[in-house]
């Protein structure tokens, strides 16, 4: 008789964040650091990821050592750090650049998987070679400092869909360099399975986000991923047949969920977690 062990999953800033959202200024969560650490310990995660403006909170009270130990304490071995855009545009770099530094530093005391990057909100573009230069320094910013970049593509933004990062990734072509694959932006953007498996490669995949959403989109794109999403199994899109197809490409965690909505925010932090973390083990396949 074989057993299995569970998955590792990690709880993304916005599943553990409480009453805060994506975009708000700032988007720091009211939960203190100390709480959120020991609601996602003692709900079964095994990693958190963390907002810019929570780690400029902690690094300004107490410090980002200080937060390692807390960290260590509670058991959790994953740390994911986000989100960084405009750093293809040097003439916003005075604005940007401030929070790169503060991401590098983060990642590199808290030892941080990666470091999540975006585009800009809007009409997905289908020239991506401007980002290959730009996504080259960061990589070699971030890989000075001991960590990796990994491009997060959203069907609202300028990289719109996975296949389209897949492409970039392979222009841009350095190892450190690669991927965040969250399972509401692939449907959202209308790929299937099959295609998300034909266009990557297994070494892209540097982070995976599963959560569930309604067949029908409510508002915006914007709105609906922020408001709208579901506990995975509790919506209408394939989560099992998503994990079978990451698997299949050898993609073995940690898994993270990343849960954003209205239902979600409303809940005690704990709580949230552990409905989370419950729905989310249960669309694995048992074998």
């Amino acid at each position: 008789m074989t057993t299995t062990s569970a998955p590792e999953l990690v709880a993304s800033c916005w599943t553990s964040a409480g009453n805060a959202e994506p975009l708000q200024n700032p988007e720091t969560s009211p939960v203190p650091i100390a709480d959120r650490l020991e609601a996602i310990a003692s709900t079964g995660w095994s990693g958190l990821g963390l907002a810019h403006d929570d780690l400029a909170a902690a690094r300004a009270t107490l410090g980002f050592q200080a937060l390692r130990g807390l960290i260590d304490e509670a058991g959790l071995r994953y740390v994911e750090v986000e989100l960084l855009t405009d750093w293809w545009d040097e003439s916003l770099a005075p604005a940007w650049r401030p929070k790169f530094d503060l991401l590098l530093e983060a990642a590199e005391t808290l030892g941080a998987r990666f470091i999540k990057v975006g585009t800009s909100i809007g009409t997905p573009l289908d020239d991506l070679d401007f980002l290959v230069e730009p996504l080259r320094r960061l990589t070699a910013d971030a890989a000075r400092r001991g960590t990796r970049i990994a491009l997060e593509p959203m069907p609202f933004s300028m990289v719109g869909s996975v296949p389209a990062a897949a492409d970039l990734m392979r222009k841009v072509d350095m190892a450190n360099c690669g991927l965040v694959v969250d399972y509401w932006h692939v449907f959202r953007a209308g790929t299937t399975l099959d295609e998300l498996a034909d266009s990557l490669q297994p070494e892209q995949i540097f982070g995976v986000e599963l959560n569930d959403a309604d067949e029908e989109i409510r508002g915006s794109l914007f709105e609906d991923t922020r408001d709208n999403r579901r506990l995975c199994g509790q919506g209408d899109q394939d989560v099992t047949g998503f994990i079978v197809a990451l698997k299949s490409l050898g993609f073995s965690g940690p898994w993270g969920v990343e849960i954003l909505s209205k239902e979600h925010r409303a809940l005690p932090v704990q709580d949230a977690l552990r409905a989370a973390y419950a729905t989310t083990l249960a669309c694995f396949p048992t074998q």
